[in-house]
C-alpha cells in the first residue's frame, strides 16, 4: 500500500494520520469499563496487529506513551522487521521524567513530547516554568522535543517566551479546564472531560497561527464523533480542513469491532486527494 500523504515532522516524514497510543494502554476517556474492553483486547499480539495493519494501510507512524510496556511493544516491532516510526509521550507516573526520557531514547523514537496533562496541571499549579526543563532533557538525547496540552493559552504562552518547542501536541477540545487527576487516582474521573461543541474551532483557529508543526488529537473526540462510518469521515475532513497542511491528526483505533485502520486511511486518503 502507498504511504498517505506526509508532513515534514523536524526531519522525518510523517504520514498526516497517525494511529494514537490511548486505546493501546486502555484509556478511552468514556468508562471503566471500556477502558478494560480496550486493556483485554491489546494484548502484545494484537498491538503488534495493529502496527502491521497501519502500514499495510499507508500510515507509517503511531504515537504512544513511553512506558515500559510500549517500548516493549516498538522493540518486538522493530525486531520482527516491522518499520512503523513512533512518537512517544512522556509517562508522567515515573518520578523522574529526565530518566524516563533517557530510557525512551534508547528505543529510537523520532521525537518525544511531554504529556499533555502533566503539562496542563503544571500550568494549574503555577509551576509551569519547570516544563522547559523536561524540554531542554528531550533537546539534550538529539531529538525533536514537543509540547502537549489541552489548552490553546498554553502554547500562545510558550510562543510568547520562544522556548525551543520543536512542534506541539494539540487537543482540540480542553479537558483540562482546572487540575486533572488521572484515571487510576480519581474516581469517575473521565466525569470530568466535557466536550463542548465549540472547542475545536478555537484550538484549530491557534494551530493554524503557529508556523511548527502540530499535530492535533482527540479528533473523535474519544469515540463520540465515529458512530458510523459517515460520522468517522465528516470528523476526519473537519480536522484536516481546521489544521495547517504542514500539520498532522493523531487518531487513537479499536478495531475491535470494526476495521478503524483500513476506514481511517481510507477516508483520509479520500480526503486529501480532493483537496
Amino acid at each position: 500500500m502507498v504511504a498517505l500523504p506526509k508532513i515534514d515532522l523536524c526531519g522525518h516524514e510523517v504520514t498526516r494520520l497517525i494511529c494514537g497510543g490511548n486505546p493501546l494502554s486502555g484509556f478511552s476517556h468514556v468508562s471503566d469499563a471500556l477502558d478494560r474492553e480496550m486493556i483485554e483486547y491489546y494484548t502484545m499480539p494484537n498491538i503488534l496487529k495493529l502496527l502491521d495493519d497501519c502500514w499495510g494501510n499507508g500510515i507509517n507512524t503511531f504515537q504512544s506513551r513511553g512506558d515500559r510496556h510500549q517500548m516493549r511493544a516498538f522493540l518486538e516491532h522493530r525486531l520482527v522487521g516491522g518499520q512503523m516510526q513512533w512518537i512517544a509521550q512522556t509517562a508522567s507516573e515515573f518520578r523522574d521524567i529526565r530518566a524516563n526520557v533517557r530510557e525512551i531514547a534508547e528505543y529510537a523514537p523520532i521525537a518525544i513530547y511531554h504529556h499533555g496533562t502533566h503539562v496542563d496541571n503544571s500550568w494549574h499549579r503555577g509551576e509551569f516554568d519547570q516544563v522547559l526543563g523536561i524540554i531542554e532533557c528531550i533537546k539534550e538525547q538529539g531529538l525533536p522535543a514537543g509540547l502537549g496540552t489541552h489548552q490553546p493559552q498554553v502554547v500562545q504562552y510558550v510562543e510568547e517566551k520562544g522556548w525551543p518547542v520543536d512542534f506541539y501536541m494539540c487537543c482540540l477540545y480542553d479537558l483540562a479546564r482546572g487540575y486533572k487527576a488521572a484515571p487510576a487516582a480519581q474516581q469517575d474521573a473521565y466525569a470530568h472531560d466535557k466536550f463542548p461543541a465549540e472547542d475545536p474551532a478555537v484550538m484549530a483557529a491557534l494551530i493554524r497561527q503557529v508556523e511548527k508543526p502540530c499535530l492535533a488529537f482527540k479528533v473523535m473526540a474519544a469515540s463520540r464523533n465515529c458512530d458510523t462510518p459517515e460520522c468517522t469521515k465528516r470528523a476526519l475532513r473537519t480536522a484536516l480542513e481546521s489544521v495547517k497542511p504542514t500539520d498532522g491528526i493523531v487518531v487513537g483505533m479499536f478495531p475491535k469491532h470494526r476495521d478503524q485502520v483500513a476506514e481511517n486511511a481510507a477516508f483520509v486518503r479520500e480526503i486529501l486527494q480532493r483537496a
